[in-house]
């Protein structure tokens, strides 16, 4: 057993430290990944989304995302609930093809907190549930800057909490939620997967999906130093992400940066996913590597030479549906039979 230490020196279990993480490595990119990458290299001179104001970098973000998405499939119906209260607006896609058992799917979207909404995310979304058989419950949380921590977390439980209350209305079982994310997203999952381990929300989750998650907002692992330019996320926007989040907030508080959580007792099954010429990537092997240890259900899946973002960028990126294939895979080869 190896030792990860966390920023304030507490020695934490894990299968893999900032010196000895030495994940299944590719020797190059992808060659769709590497000609997205030249198609969306920023001309000499052109402000970088780090240098603009929120508003501006969510339209450059949008305008930028949207051709990569790929298409809309039909899902058999789309329903909208405006936000009241505490809880944000959702929206809810139910499947043309629902899976056996009910299923249903609490979806938190990535960009760094500060950047993503149901345009760029609606092709996934609609991916997702018709591939799960399952609803999927997208959250429309606040973003910073304009709302930094807590308020992101907040809304996220805010609406699990909703979502669990209201189960019958909404027609879906309680018990059987997968709390779901990709990038920021994912760490928001996270750790309403770890606040909620014995029901706290309304009913323990089912699973978690963490899909290139952000667990670790010290960015102190290697990935982060040997990724930090020349793969989409740069250390640039990624410091601009956590300055947005974080504000006055301690980073290595485990409500920030999961893997610093201290007991994973009762997390529920988790599947996890990672790029290879990703700055987050050894945030999911460390992480995956505690889940273990401690005994826990825990599935990785790994594309070593994609990058990050990719499973949103259906429309020029095959591995993007093949990682939704491994993701629903994953989930059948951890959950028991009962839950099948």
């Amino acid at each position: 057993m190896s030792i990860y230490r966390g920023p304030s020196g507490r020695a934490i279990s894990s299968a893999a430290n900032s010196t000895e993480i030495d994940p299944p490595v590719a020797t190059a990119l992808e060659p769709e990944a590497r000609a997205l990458l030249d198609r969306l290299a920023l001309p000499p001179g052109t402000p970088g989304l780090a240098t603009l104001n929120p508003a501006a970098a969510r339209r450059a973000y949008r305008d930028a995302r949207l051709p990569l998405v790929g298409p809309a499939v039909d899902v058999s119906q789309v329903i909208d609930i405006p936000a009241a209260g505490e809880v944000p607006a959702l929206r809810i896609y139910r499947p043309l093809a629902p899976a056996g058992h009910p299923l249903s799917m609490i979806f938190l979207h990535g960009g760094g907190w500060t950047l993503g909404d149901l345009e760029t995310y609606d092709s996934l979304c609609r991916r997702l549930a018709n591939r799960f058989g399952a609803d999927l419950i997208w959250v429309s949380y606040r973003l910073a800057p304009e709302h930094p921590y807590p308020v992101p977390l907040e809304d996220s439980l805010a609406a699990c909490r909703w979502v669990m209350a209201h189960a019958e209305d909404l027609q879906i079982d309680r018990h059987r939620i997968v709390i779901a994310g990709d990038s920021a997203g994912a760490n928001l999952a996270a750790v309403a997967a770890l606040s909620n381990r014995q029901g706290e929300l309304g009913a323990r989750f089912l699973a978690q999906l963490l899909i290139y998650p952000c667990l670790d907002l010290t960015a102190q692992l290697p990935s982060h130093r040997q990724l930090a330019t020349g793969y989409l996320l740069t250390k640039e926007i990624y410091d601009w992400y956590l300055a947005n989040y974080i504000a006055e907030a301690d980073p290595a508080d485990w409500r920030l940066s999961p893997l610093f959580a201290r007991d994973l007792t009762g997390l529920c099954p988790t599947i996890s996913l990672y790029a290879g010429f990703d700055p987050l990537r050894d945030e999911a092997i460390a992480f995956h590597g505690r889940l273990r240890e401690a005994g826990l259900v825990a599935r990785q899946i790994a594309f070593p030479g994609m990058i990050h973002g990719f499973i949103n960028m259906a429309g020029v990126l095959p591995q993007a549906q093949a990682a939704v294939e491994q993701l629903h895979s994953s989930l059948i080869e951890a959950l028991r039979p009962a839950d099948l």
